[in-house]
């Protein structure tokens, strides 16, 4: 399945394709860019998406497959990573602007999310291995993380380290009735 959706985003120029395949394959597609500076380093993302493979695929529900290229060039070294996807998102749903926009926004929450884990919790650090362990750690750092997004807690750092120097607002924190 892999190769089918390269092939219908790479067209090989040795292949001859008829005028009519050529003009449904221009119509089927549709492409958008976004470029992004900041950091350091420029960011450009294209992506392109299709209808024309919904009918070949054996996925249910399918209604786009897209190509995404991300371009990123830090100190003058330019790096290209090339990511595929589906969608159940109809074209009239989500056009290929829409859907780079989608995938930006999951990666961003992605970030967001794993972050404030890895970063805040230690989450990659944490030995624990076996067992359900490793589970319910997962399960107490997002109720963590969920209860603090309630009382709108951005600073999950400073909350925690607030929190181990008076855990008497923790505890209030979890009972519903935070005092600061």
């Amino acid at each position: 399945m892999k190769q089918a959706i390269t092939d219908a985003f790479e067209h090989d120029p040795n292949v001859a394709r008829s005028h009519h395949e050529q003009r449904i394959e221009r119509l089927e597609q549709q492409t958008a860019t976004t470029v992004n500076k900041g950091h350091g380093r420029i960011e450009q993302r294209t992506l392109t998406s299709t209808t024309a493979l919904n009918e070949y695929l054996d996925w249910p529900g399918v209604q786009q497959v897209f190509r995404l290229e991300r371009r990123r060039t830090i100190k003058g070294k330019c790096t290209t990573e090339i990511a595929y996807g589906i969608t159940s998102l109809a074209r009239t749903q989500a056009d290929a602007a829409a859907l780079l926009a989608l995938v930006r926004g999951h990666w961003s929450i992605e970030n967001n999310l794993f972050g404030v884990r890895d970063t805040t919790f230690g989450e990659d650090a944490c030995r624990v291995r076996t067992g359900h362990a490793p589970q319910n750690l997962a399960a107490i750092r997002n109720a963590v993380i969920t209860l603090l997004n309630q009382h709108n807690r951005s600073n999950k750092a400073a909350t925690l380290r607030r929190h181990a120097a008076h855990p008497q607002e923790a505890i209030a924190l979890i009972r519903g009735s935070p005092e600061n």
